[in-house]
């Protein structure tokens, strides 16, 4: 397991992104795809995503997401090939703007540590960016 942390600012209160995450429609990435809610509770849900590859195919994983709005959201990997990983991503509202803080610890099947805390610190860029970009647009 590697530990892994990062920080960003969203220039959006925490109530908006709180509305973003429960707007499946609005809260779109893509390298997910969510495509089955396994269970769901007033707490979260298990679901199942597909994940992209680098070559481009996609691949089936059940993640277990916890929800404790405004401050935190847990994701944990069932199965796949990061199974076991875990991570929090804690909202801290600063007015206006809302700080998020990723902390976890992860593994990849077939990466050493270096290479798996490359990956995901890419993974979470990449997804800061697309949820910025979406939140601009969303109402």
């Amino acid at each position: 397991m590697v530990h892994v942390t990062d920080d960003g600012i969203f220039d959006e209160p925490v109530e908006k992104i709180w509305r973003y995450i429960a707007d499946q429609n609005a809260h779109q990435h893509s390298a997910v795809r969510f495509t089955k809610v396994l269970e769901q509770s007033d707490k979260g849900m298990t679901t199942e995503a597909e994940l992209k590859n680098p070559d481009g195919s996609w691949h089936k994983e059940t993640w277990k997401i916890g929800m404790n709005p405004p401050k935190s959201q847990t994701t944990e990997f069932l199965t796949g090939p990061m199974k076991g990983s875990k991570y929090t991503n804690t909202y801290t509202p600063m007015g206006n703007r809302t700080k998020v803080v990723v902390d976890g610890e992860f593994q990849a099947q077939g990466m050493d540590d270096a290479g798996t805390k490359k990956f995901v610190l890419s993974f979470l860029e990449m997804v800061f960016n697309e949820d910025t970009a979406n939140l601009k647009n969303f109402k």
